[in-house]
């Protein structure tokens, strides 16, 4: 069959619009909540670090370079190197174009045109102090011939700390539970299955949601979950981050940290697909790997 190379436009450009309006609001509002955070940090862990100024974003944009593309897109990097966060980053994206044959094969909507647009907000944390739980979450809306929202959030702390997981988790169901009655039991299980790194078998952390291809029918509902998707872990991460910032921390606890980012650096490069997605489609190699760490270790 014969691909129309064109890429793929929302059926409502308004949509469009919405969504990137959206995507990059949580950025913003995101980073303020960070910086603020940055600025709260006081005591021991703040004497440790007395030469490191409270971390604020830079943010660098960068554009596709598809010249077979008039208009291909780019994104907004943001990325602070602070005391509580040792690097975190918010990136937003929006690019347009078509996919190589051999990949179009593995997207739906596909059949007829190998053309998409895509946008994307896609944040991971690495935190200064081992008692603070790394934490990732995306979400995107992708169109082809079809077109769906996906993404999730999930918590990887270097020790797990079972009030955090109850908190991380609960609150996520309480998101789930008002948008579909199955959407917590089939997405926490999809995230199970999905932050795993097979070759190791063992999870990249303490797990929390993970959706693909979610198209209900209702746009406006799948959009809605989505925007709460992002809005819960704007509330609950930050509340986690404040439970452990002022915790003090030994040489060895560093260590086992260092150690437990060189298997989540495994994963993200292995198996994320959001990687594999960013460099067979020409994104800013920097950007698509922001989500690895400033350090790392292995044995």
């Amino acid at each position: 069959m014969t691909h129309d190379s064109r890429p793929a436009e929302p059926a409502d450009a308004a949509r469009k619009q919405r969504v990137e309006a959206w995507f990059t609001e949580l950025r913003d509002r995101l980073c303020t909540e960070f910086e603020r955070i940055e600025d709260e940090l006081v005591g021991v862990n703040a004497a440790r670090l007395a030469y490191t100024p409270a971390g604020r974003f830079e943010r660098t944009p960068w554009w596709r370079g598809d010249a077979s593309v008039s208009n291909p897109g780019g994104g907004t990097m943001a990325v602070m190197h602070g005391r509580v966060f040792e690097k975190v980053g918010v990136n937003v994206s929006t690019v347009t174009g078509h996919f190589s044959d051999t990949f179009a094969a593995e997207i739906p909507g596909t059949e007829t045109t190998t053309g998409f647009w895509a946008c994307g907000l896609s944040l991971v944390a690495h935190p200064r102090s081992p008692h603070v739980p790394p934490a990732h979450m995306n979400t995107r809306h992708i169109v082809t011939g079809q077109h769906w929202f996906g993404g999730g959030a999930d918590l990887n702390p270097i020790v797990p700390h079972d009030p955090d997981t109850r908190a991380f988790h609960a609150a996520l169901k309480e998101t789930c539970d008002q948008h579909g009655k199955d959407y917590y039991d089939r997405f926490s299980a999809w995230a199970a299955e999905y932050f795993h790194n097979k070759h190791r078998d063992e999870p990249r952390g303490i797990g929390g949601i993970f959706y693909d291809y979610l198209d209900t029918g209702d746009w406006e509902a799948d959009f809605a979950f989505t925007r709460d998707v992002g809005l819960t872990f704007l509330d609950i991460f930050p509340r986690l981050v404040r439970r452990h910032m002022f915790t003090p921390w030994t040489r060895e606890d560093r260590e086992y940290q260092l150690f437990r980012r060189g298997r989540y650096t495994e994963f993200n490069l292995v198996y994320d697909r959001g990687t594999r997605f960013g460099l067979q489609t020409g994104g800013n190699p920097d950007a698509v790997l922001m989500s690895l760490p400033p350090l790392a270790s292995w044995p």
